[in-house]
């Protein structure tokens, strides 16, 4: 089978995920800014009571507030974030995160349960690990600071 095949056959829940840093809309950017940053991540999701994603704060959104206003670093998250995002169910095909990452240009998606609750977060990183899993004969992975490969030349 096919790369488009598995990508329409397997659920994202065979993706690996990475942990989602979820706030409220009630906490600051500073709060946004310090999760961020611990977690390793370019964006926080803001969640409700039951973790369903209502929102989502991103570093470019990060830029254009400090550039407006350096003093909005205590301001509230929901005066800052988007409404409308990529997101996908975990029951859904792999190619539904490919779907809305090309239709939204952006890097994440947020993956919820069946239920709506927040269950981590998925992008071109997540693509990129499944397809070198996936198809590792097909595909030639190298790793970040390894010697290139090939070293030499092949053939005549």
């Amino acid at each position: 089978m096919g790369l488009k095949e598995n990508l329409e056959r397997d659920t994202v829940e065979k993706l690996e995920l990475r942990a989602a840093i979820t706030l409220t809309a009630e906490q600051s950017i500073r709060d946004a800014i310090e999760a961020m940053r611990r977690g390793g991540l370019g964006c926080a999701i803001i969640v409700d009571d039951q973790r369903h994603p209502t929102g989502i704060f991103t570093e470019a959104m990060l830029r254009n507030a400090i550039f407006h206003s350096p003093e909005c670093v205590d301001d509230q998250l929901s005066e800052h974030t988007a409404e409308t995002f990529p997101w996908v169910v975990t029951s859904d095909p792999v190619e539904t995160v490919l779907d809305a990452m090309e239709i939204k240009n952006h890097r994440f998606v947020v993956v919820v349960d069946e239920s709506g609750a927040v269950v981590g977060l998925t992008g071109q990183k997540g693509l990129m690990e499944y397809v070198a899993d996936h198809f590792s004969e097909e595909v030639m992975v190298q790793r970040v600071g390894a010697e290139a490969y090939p070293n030499h030349r092949e053939g005549a």
